[in-house]
């Protein structure tokens, strides 16, 4: 059988005492690389989040959150800036974290957080 262009490289690889040199000569260039890139244990990324709580004396978890946490949901995930909206509602009371992208001015987020949530008052249940 003929051997190709890989079989032949193969065998002068396999055949020569040059291959351990360089598979150490690798392997220490790998080792030593891996001590250059710099790195950190605990990086310190930022990323702006609000935690809002909401209170509904005497309602159940289902009325939390179809009458309060789903149109405060809605109304947050309109917002410039907003990544992501998780919530949770329980027995008279509601969570709503949000998460603004990486990079967002915490300060300015917060802002337009809190004047977007103020200007819909009027549409919450009175309690």
């Amino acid at each position: 059988m003929k051997e190709g262009l890989a079989g032949k490289v193969a065998k002068v690889f396999m055949n020569s005492k040059l291959t351990v040199l360089l598979m150490i000569v690798f392997m220490v260039v790998g080792v030593y690389s891996s001590f250059l890139i710099p790195r950190e244990e605990e990086p310190q990324i930022d990323v702006p989040m609000a935690d809002i709580f909401v209170g509904y004396p005497g309602a159940s978890p289902t009325e939390v959150e179809s009458r309060v946490i789903k149109p405060l949901e809605q109304l947050i995930s309109n917002i410039k800036g907003v990544e992501y909206v998780y919530s949770t509602s329980m027995k008279e009371q509601g969570m709503v974290i949000v998460q603004f992208y990486v990079g967002e001015d915490i300060e300015r987020s917060f802002v337009k957080l809190y004047n977007e949530i103020n200007k819909h008052m009027d549409q919450m249940p009175k309690v």
